[in-house]
């Protein structure tokens, strides 16, 4: 499923590889509401599987790719965390 509306965020992340990717994208949408469409250009040749991985991961609604290079995704109300330094990991406690 793809979503072309205009996003509330454009997220350039191209040259960015994944870890820096997501970071600066969390950092991006950290204070943006539930439901905010997000388009992330990535040039990274695993972005296209490391984006929904990580969506899946914190609750965010991965909705696929809009054009090349370029993938849109939903925030939600309620993500789950992930590390200040590695967004492939849940918070230790």
């Amino acid at each position: 499923m793809t979503d072309r509306q205009e996003p509330a965020i454009a997220f350039d992340g191209r040259g960015l590889l994944c870890v820096t990717l997501l970071l600066r994208l969390r950092a991006a949408i950290a204070d943006a509401p539930a439901g905010t469409l997000v388009h992330v250009r990535a040039t990274d040749p695993a972005a296209p599987l490391d984006l929904p991985a990580w969506c899946h991961l914190t609750g965010h609604d991965y909705l696929g790719p809009v054009a090349d290079d370029t993938y849109a995704l939903r925030l939600t109300a309620d993500p789950t965390p992930t590390r200040a330094d590695a967004p492939w990991h849940r918070p230790a406690g």
